[in-house]
């Protein structure tokens, strides 16, 4: 029997982005509930989305970090950009 796995609901704002030399305003869309994130190994994966850019520099980075609507901070790592692309991809933990 396959194992179908539950579809995370998109958790959708704008938020500010800070990493080396940069700091400012993005908008995002993450892939699970950030309330439920604990402190260890589990992590959720999303978008930010801004200048092609900022989006390339924050890739080029590596790390930053994301500052939610609500307020929560979030360090996240950076896994995928497109050349010329606004979009850059990242896995946020606590």
């Amino acid at each position: 029997m396959a194992y179908v796995r539950k579809k995370l609901p998109a958790f959708v704002g704008e938020g500010e982005l800070r990493y080396r030399g940069f700091q400012g305003q993005v908008a995002y869309e993450i892939q699970g509930e950030p309330t439920t994130l604990k402190a260890g190994p589990s992590r959720l994966r999303g978008s930010l989305t801004a200048t092609p850019e900022v989006a390339k520099e924050a890739f080029r980075e590596g790390e930053g970090v994301l500052t939610l609507e609500t307020g929560a901070q979030f360090r996240i790592t950076l896994l995928g950009h497109s050349s010329g692309s606004d979009t850059a991809y990242f896995e946020m933990r606590v």
